[in-house]
């Protein structure tokens, strides 16, 4: 006997949230209109602009899938793709105004408050929504019931996980256990049998890549079942990178290892880097005029230190820093790092270190477009041909740009690297940073980068 509908399947995500989005915007429109004119009679042309914004609100959403996997989304995502949302029709409101030449027939303050208020109005909606729905689950309430299958460890890996997270709101209904070879046929006769009678919502088939096999005849044993059936594939001993569903040439693709910076997701990596960097860069100026007479005057050589590195895609560029060492001559394709107590290290370039400041001129190389403000540390060539070898998964971190600060020296691995070990840990760290990125996490770094300050023990 099948459990009745609970309130998230009675009235799901994506027929809830529009219907909240639309009151939100009119609740909007008549704060804002009487902010601004004093009243709320509101002329017919403006309530056609809420008809178009909400128009293009809905199609965004349900164009990105905002309004989908409510279940397993975080509550920051939620809000960021809202914001991006809004932002995005503002701009092509914004656009079509002045396109149209109607700028004097609508009040610019009215539609900036219309927007800011129901924003604020839809935030406070999809908040509080995931906290109810969040506290429902803990409390056993609208929860989805899951069938498993697969050898019992995979099972009791992927059962961990759902216990690790009850606030998305899973409980298991039945377990088949397989063993290793495969599936028999007596077991495919009674699966259809114990799924049915275990009134389970969903199935999930959790084998490692070598038993992918097994998961079509699975898939027809449950032909006749309407329940949601997934494949969780066992991918514990690799590496994954951002991995997702995907669709190529016309194919489902499961990705393993791709780059989190495409479309939308590059466009404001590379606006923040040019507005933090050019605020940054202007701030700095000072600092670097000062920091290039003090070099010049204390040490023979060129103020700037120019050596190429590897960046995004594994290509190479020149990295700037101030010249913090004495001229020397290192033999081929060899790069010494510099060590505590280093005699190569001219007085200033001892205090440039110590404070970083010696990385200064690299928000260059950021409004350049070479690099980020936040992303993994460029190594130099060298290190990357020593190590590439040594640590599993390293050149995944040139899947994104290079930072002047990252993750991993958040972390405290930052400065010299003399153990394998500590380089295992950076990289580890690296690529948690790009498999998780978001506008948030930069700027979360960059404020600790400042507030931390520039000094750390291990920078020679």
């Amino acid at each position: 006997m099948h459990k009745p509908k609970g309130v998230t399947e009675r009235y799901p995500a994506q027929i809830l949230v529009p219907l909240l989005d639309g009151l939100a915007l009119i609740l909007g429109a008549v704060f804002a209109h009487a902010l601004r004119f004093g009243h709320v009679n509101i002329h017919d042309r403006y309530w056609l602009a809420v008809v178009i914004m909400l128009l293009l609100i809905t199609f965004i959403n349900s164009s990105i899938g905002a309004y989908e996997r409510w279940r397993i989304t975080r509550i920051s995502s939620l809000l960021a793709r809202q914001f991006l949302v809004w932002l995005s029709v503002a701009s092509l409101v914004a656009t079509v105004v002045y396109l149209t030449q109607s700028a004097d027939r609508y009040s610019r303050m009215w539609v900036g408050g219309a927007l800011l208020i129901s924003f604020s109005l839809s935030a406070m909606v999809r908040v509080v929504i995931q906290r109810l729905l969040h506290k429902a689950r803990l409390q056993g309430r609208s929860l989805r019931s899951v069938f498993m299958i697969g050898p019992g460890q995979n099972i009791k890996h992927v059962g961990h996980g759902m216990r690790g997270t009850p606030e998305e709101g899973y409980r298991i209904a039945g377990v088949q256990r397989l063993n290793s070879t495969g599936v028999d046929e007596d077991t495919l006769n009674n699966l259809s049998r114990r799924v049915a009678n275990s009134g389970a919502q969903e199935v999930w088939i959790c084998v490692p890549l070598e038993m992918g096999s097994v998961v079509r005849s699975i898939f027809y044993a449950l032909r006749h079942h309407t329940a949601e059936v997934r494949f969780i594939p066992e991918f514990r001993d690799m590496q994954l990178l951002n991995h997702r569903m995907s669709e190529v040439a016309g194919q489902y693709a499961i990705d393993l290892s791709v780059t989190p910076m495409n479309d939308m997701a590059r466009l404001i990596k590379r606006l923040e880097d040019i507005v933090l960097g050019t605020l940054i860069s202007l701030l700095i100026l000072p600092v670097c005029a000062v920091i290039a007479i003090a070099i010049k005057l204390t040490s023979r050589g060129p103020v700037l230190f120019k050596q190429y590195r590897t960046g995004v895609n594994g290509k190479t560029f020149k990295v700037y820093k101030f010249r913090s060492m004495k001229l020397h001559q290192e033999c081929a394709g060899q790069v010494t790092q510099a060590s505590k107590g280093d005699g190569r290290l001219t007085k200033v370039g001892t205090l440039l270190r110590r404070t970083s400041l010696d990385e200064l001129p690299q928000f260059f190389n950021v409004l350049q477009g070479r690099m980020s403000i936040v992303g993994p540390r460029p190594h130099a060539l060298a290190h990357n041909e020593y190590y590439k070898d040594l640590v599993e998964s390293y050149m995944k971190r040139h899947k994104v740009k290079s930072g002047i600060t990252g993750w991993a020296q958040m972390n405290g691995f930052r400065g010299e690297t003399d153990t394998l070990e500590k380089m295992e840990r950076r990289v580890e760290f690296d690529l948690w940073y790009i498999d998780n990125w978001s506008l948030w996490l930069d700027l979360r770094i960059i404020f600790w980068t400042v507030v931390k300050g520039f000094v750390h023990k291990n920078a020679y």
